[in-house]
């Protein structure tokens, strides 16, 4: 069973062309990265620049922290008393984690 020249061909001018876009494609985007790379680098520094410090971040997480509890106590209704503790418990969490989210971020 011998091949036919003509398939053989047509195979290499497809994987030619494959190549060939791939190659495009690769250079399209080592050219899009290098163009925008400062601006990447812009927006990295703005990321992770310092945050607005603990003190203003205490008293936002705070406020934050009682408005979401409050909500939590509605919503527990009647069984209020019994989960006291797990509401203390959860306002202290939620305030150390919104506080220091608050510090880093903004």
């Amino acid at each position: 069973m011998s091949r036919d020249p003509n398939r053989n061909a047509d195979e290499r001018r497809t994987a030619a062309v494959i190549v060939g876009a791939l190659l495009l494609v690769g250079a399209i985007a080592i050219g899009t990265a290098a163009l925008l790379l400062p601006e990447a680098i812009g927006a990295m520094q703005a990321t992770f620049a310092p945050g607005m410090g603990l003190k203003t971040a205490t008293l936002i997480g705070f406020g934050v922290t009682v408005c979401v509890l409050v909500v939590f106590a509605v919503a527990a209704g009647d069984g209020l008393i019994g989960e006291l503790p797990v509401m203390l418990g959860g306002f202290f969490v939620f305030w150390v984690l919104i506080t220091l989210m608050l510090a880093w971020a903004l």
